[in-house]
């Protein structure tokens, strides 16, 4: 699939956040997690960011290219996202630790596709009095 740069960073910030949400004493705290995340320093967000995109952004790179109208996000079945997963992971693993590999970053995957922005349309940006003259 052919993601831009804003909706891959968009993809991880987003699960980086539900990871971080998801972190004992965050929930616990009862912060909002954007403040959460706002608080955190430079270099503590680069380590969830990094962390999560060697395992995020394989996949979506991988995904297969799929019609992505105006106004709405790409959207994949479980099954499609696990496949891709399973194509990348390879067979080093042993057979319970690579279907918990496949889970796991099935759920992280799903849920960096549901912070993608909605599309725009393109035709959209462009108006006919910007034209050349």
């Amino acid at each position: 699939m052919r993601f831009t740069e804003h909706e891959l960073t968009a993809a991880l910030t987003g699960a980086a956040k539900t990871v971080v949400a998801s972190n004992r004493k965050v929930r616990k705290g009862g912060k909002d997690i954007d403040t959460v995340w706002n608080e955190m320093d430079r270099h503590q967000r680069f380590k969830v960011l990094d962390a999560l995109g060697t395992q995020i952004l394989p996949v979506l790179v991988a995904l297969p290219d799929v019609e992505v109208e105006p106004g709405t996000r790409p959207s994949y079945t479980n099954s499609q996202v696990a496949e891709t997963i399973t194509g990348l992971v390879g067979d080093e693993l042993g057979k319970l630790r690579r279907a918990a590999v496949i889970k796991a970053r099935t759920l992280l995957v799903q849920t960096a596709l549901a912070n993608v922005p909605p599309r725009l349309d393109p035709d959209a940006l462009i108006s006919a009095s910007d034209g050349p003259s």
